[in-house]
């Protein structure tokens, strides 16, 4: 019993982990990056698709994104739904391909965006920690039903915390890759 809430609860963290990870990785730092555009979903026939699944998304220099439709006559749907996403960026059509322009970051613009990554990052922090209370909830009830004895209950709740403390510093090193990504 105890093993299956070991390896329950490091899923759920790594699940929690992997969520946060993707959920930065969609924040523009001042390079271009396919990434952002993760989030756009365009109205492809009554239907909200995912941006790469109708399109071929490739960034040819730092600061351009390119999207080629593999369908042309989706290229205005495309380009509305790029315009009232919330990626920022204004759309070039050119009647072929969309060309996104990713300009630099001001200094006040990057600030912000670290806070945003800041605020991110403690929701993967609190998201781990409530999985870990869970956990030990679990075995506090285990052990007052008898099933499991003091000692074991300390080294599993000890097993827990070692868990819940790697992957909040794996949130922290996303964090400081992201932050320095986003500074210079």
């Amino acid at each position: 019993m105890i093993n299956e809430l070991f390896v329950d609860v490091k899923d759920r963290m790594n699940k929690a982990v992997e969520h946060y990870r993707h959920e930065v990785s969609t924040i523009r730092t001042g390079r271009a990056s396919a990434n952002i555009l993760d989030v756009v979903k365009v109205d492809y026939y009554g239907t909200p698709t995912p941006l790469n699944n109708i399109a071929h998304v490739t960034v040819p220099e730092g600061q351009l994104i390119v999207i080629q439709p593999f369908d042309p006559s989706s290229l205005e749907f495309i380009e509305k739904a790029i315009m009232s996403s919330d990626v920022g960026l204004t759309p070039n059509n050119d009647g072929s391909v969309i060309r996104l322009n990713i300009p630099t970051l001001t200094e006040e613009r990057r600030k912000d965006l670290v806070k945003v990554v800041h605020k991110i990052i403690e929701e993967g922090r609190v998201a781990v920690r409530n999985i870990r209370r869970d956990a030990n909830d679990l075995l506090k009830k285990s052990e007052k039903d008898n099933d499991l004895s003091e000692d074991n209950l300390r080294r599993a709740t000890d097993n827990i915390q070692e868990m819940t403390d790697e992957h909040i510093k794996n949130l922290n090193q996303i964090q400081e890759a992201k932050e320095k990504d986003i500074l210079d």
